[in-house]
């Protein structure tokens, strides 16, 4: 039977927001960057239409292309037991350079498994994630102004732009949970 592997423990966090919107999940200690990525475009309700990079110290990591103007480390290639290798250790995740949402990837704990995580787990969080293209953290601020304020000049338009309702509360683990389990 091959040896398990340590299971992380990650608090991520996203920069900025107030209150805080964070999700706490389990993954695989060796998890490479790439699917990290696929894992907090889940757990933060992203929708992965947009470039995205982690940072660790100096070194930027995502998927190279020739047409990139900055020179990547190949997230496919990167390790997360490499890049934090203890509690405390944190790194950061941008996605959307244009909207620049900020995330601090925390390691709170290194697990010894007494069962093979099958696929990541998401085990607390708080709060919706903003929408897609709603601008930034200043730009979401200003959507929840507009969508809790029926009077607000804005408010039809937001409402038909986003679908419906908001709730900036909102946090459904078990739907988080279904969709990381595609993940395996």
């Amino acid at each position: 039977m091959p040896p398990r592997t340590p299971v992380y423990q990650l608090k991520i966090t996203l920069q900025e927001s107030d209150p805080p919107i964070w999700r706490r999940v389990l993954v695989p200690g060796n998890l490479t960057l790439n699917k990290l990525h696929e894992v907090i475009q889940i757990a933060m309700g992203w929708e992965d239409y947009h470039l995205h990079q982690f940072t660790v110290g100096e070194t930027s990591y995502s998927t190279p292309h020739p047409e990139d103007y900055v020179e990547y480390a190949d997230e496919r290639r990167a390790r997360l037991n490499r890049l934090l290798t203890e509690p405390n250790a944190s790194m950061l995740y941008e996605y959307d350079f244009g909207d620049s949402w900020g995330h601090v990837v925390e390691l709170e704990e290194i697990i010894r498994p007494e069962l093979m995580l099958l696929s990541p787990v998401c085990i607390a969080g708080e709060r919706a994630g903003p929408p897609e293209d709603s601008g930034g953290i200043w730009g979401y601020e200003h959507f929840q102004e507009a969508m809790g304020d029926p009077k607000h000049p804005e408010h039809r338009e937001m409402r038909a732009w986003i679908g419906g309702d908001f709730d900036p509360a909102a946090f459904d683990l078990a739907t988080i949970n279904a969709h990381l389990q595609r993940l395996r």
